[in-house]
């Protein structure tokens, strides 16, 4: 699938025809607006990224910032600045960090442009492909079983063990991990304190896996305050529907 990049400048130069012309050579697709509303309006359907090439007028064009933030916050586009100082100041103040994925000041080469949009790029599509769970089950068999139940509809990571689990926590963040209670060596409990004493890791939520259904065995694992339970003996359906229900609703149904 193609990147669709929103460049929004005020007339063309020999900088911006540099980078659009190393972008299309990287294979995204770009589109140009004025920093005017409804220029931006016209073309910004199905972008993935804006590029706000900023000069003098960012001065005067408060509702373009603001229009950006919104698309922003509402459609979840990151934007990237290209400007001096003094302009990235002024837009920070109608555009917050949080939209703000990457500055570079002038003057800029358009060829490093192009190698982090296609970092940015890369991270724009996996969300684009859903939530992320991070499945870890030493047994096999289902694993791949879960792992095929769930794919259809997310974007699947599967480990057979604990420790895997910590090294891929370490540059990655999903958005759910599925965690088996009773693996040997180093059982969920022990991995689940790893994972919350991991910095950017202590509020990923975590939902054990377990084969035991016994009201002692559940309350030991309800007592380490993870998320949830999910039983290994559930039907199919009951399963994704209870994966379905936390991410609507951001809370956990514990079905026997």
């Amino acid at each position: 699938m193609t990147t669709k990049i929103l460049i929004v400048s005020r007339g063309s130069g020999f900088m911006m025809d540099a980078l659009d012309s190393n972008l299309k050579k990287s294979g995204f697709e770009t589109v140009h607006a004025e920093p005017v509303v409804q220029s931006i309006e016209n073309v910004k359907e199905d972008t993935d990224i804006i590029i706000l090439l900023a000069d003098e007028y960012v001065y005067e064009s408060a509702d373009v910032l603001v229009y950006l933030k919104d698309l922003c916050e509402d459609e979840g586009l990151p934007i990237c600045l290209i400007g001096y100082s003094g302009e990235m100041e002024k837009i920070r103040q109608y555009i917050p960090d949080k939209c703000i994925v990457r500055e570079f000041k002038r003057p800029f080469d358009a060829k490093n442009v192009t190698e982090k949009l296609k970092d940015i790029a890369k991270v724009t599509e996996e969300k684009k492909l859903g939530k992320h769970i991070l499945l870890v089950d030493d047994d096999l068999t289902f694993l791949k079983m879960l792992q095929g139940w769930l794919s259809p509809r997310y974007r699947i990571t599967a480990v057979k063990s604990g420790m895997q689990a910590i090294t891929y926590i370490a540059n990655h963040t999903p958005d759910l991990i599925l965690l088996d209670y009773d693996m040997p060596i180093t059982p969920g409990p022990q991995i689940m304190e790893m994972i919350r004493t991991e910095f950017n890791a202590s509020e990923i939520p975590i939902i054990f896996l377990t084969g035991k259904s016994d009201r002692e065995s559940i309350m030991n694992v309800m007592r380490l305050k993870p998320q949830g339970y999910l039983l290994k003996a559930m039907p199919k359906d009951d399963i994704l529907a209870s994966i379905d229900e936390f991410f609507e609703n951001n809370k956990w149904n514990n079905r026997m």
